[in-house]
């Protein structure tokens, strides 16, 4: 099958035309399964063009390489993340429970890609991998997920020191990503390890956040606040 006639891209290939779209999320599909079967270094454009039955031209039309197919895979399991987790934001104003129902409403998100997960570390997390999760091709989904975890702030009762405030839900995104990597190596259960770990940290970090408007802790709440500027910069 080729496609004669695409519609109009930015970076990444965004389709207009339901067509366009069919055949989009076809080789994004496709990508995905080989990346699970081969890994990510054995899969290559033209083998993902071969078994999705389109032209290796139209296969780099919407994806400009094999990165692009992973950035897209990145921000589709984001919005997946974000409908996840919407009940319990709409439902909770603690900010526990609204913490909890994020961090849960990822991992289900991610849960049907376990076995994929460990081969495609190897590649993400390698420090100048374009893959990386903190890398600047990556940064439209990082600021997606930071946005998540902003929300789940903001729309709850917890009152904080308005400095923490604006540096949290970074923090929160960082917490995230330990326990996504904890979830990579979990090999209990259906990963129920990954589930006490976020029911057992969550009230943790719901107590230290409570408490960092006290006199007593401002200090050292400026002075966290300071190394992670100092980390950014």
């Amino acid at each position: 099958m080729t496609e004669q006639s695409a519609p109009t891209t930015a970076a990444g290939g965004q389709g207009s035309t339901a067509r366009g779209e069919q055949t989009r999320q076809l080789i994004l599909d496709t990508a995905m399964r080989l990346f699970r079967e081969r890994g990510y270094a054995r899969t290559t454009m033209r083998a993902v063009a071969q078994e999705a039955g389109v032209a290796v031209g139209n296969a780099y039309y919407y994806f400009g390489s094999k990165e692009h197919l992973v950035q897209e895979f990145y921000a589709g399991t984001q919005r997946e993340h974000r409908e996840a987790a919407a009940p319990a934001l709409a439902r909770e104003r603690d900010f526990g429970r609204r913490l909890a129902g994020v961090l849960h409403a990822g991992i289900d998100v991610l849960s049907p890609y376990h076995a994929f997960a460990g081969a495609f570390f190897k590649t993400a997390a390698e420090p100048t991998s374009p893959l990386s999760p903190f890398s600047a091709e990556s940064s439209a989904p990082r600021d997606m997920s930071i946005a998540l975890f902003r929300e789940a702030l903001t729309g709850s009762a917890v009152k904080l020191d308005d400095e923490l405030r604006e540096a949290l839900p970074e923090l929160l995104w960082l917490g995230y990503m330990g326990v996504v990597l904890y979830w990579v190596h979990d090999r209990s259960e259906g990963q129920v390890k990954t589930r006490q770990l976020i029911d057992g940290v969550v009230p943790l970090v719901d107590r230290l956040v409570g408490l960092s408007r006290l006199r007593v802790l401002r200090p050292v709440t400026r002075q966290a606040l300071a190394l992670i500027h100092t980390l950014r910069h």
